[in-house]
């Protein structure tokens, strides 16, 4: 397969990572404090040049973080948001998943 078509498809060398996220808040949390805690989030991951996609309910975040340009999250990405949601207090049930392929592969 040539260069360019790899690259337009996002295959070899041009193929992009990114990872799993979630987590929660126990119930007596309010929703004011449910969203300065994802302002924060947002705030740490684009400051590491990611960007993140997904839901969330009252209590309940689920999503896809990712580069916010061409290219891959990488395993110290994984790291430093597993760490700094371990360190939020009132966050828990969290789960960071594998590098997984953001083009290709989803079920």
């Amino acid at each position: 397969m040539k260069k360019r078509l790899r690259k337009k498809l996002h295959l070899g060398e041009f193929r992009e990572l990114c990872f799993h996220v979630a987590f929660r808040t126990p119930t007596s949390v309010s929703a004011v404090e449910d969203d300065d805690l994802l302002d924060r989030f947002l705030e740490m991951i684009e400051g590491d040049g990611l960007q993140f996609g997904g839901a969330g309910g009252p209590h309940e975040f689920d999503g896809i973080v990712a580069f916010n340009a061409r290219g891959s999250a990488t395993d110290q990405h994984r790291e430093t948001v597993r760490r700094w949601l371990e360190s939020q207090p009132k966050v828990f049930n969290i789960v960071v998943g594998e590098l997984v392929d953001a083009w290709h592969g989803w079920d």
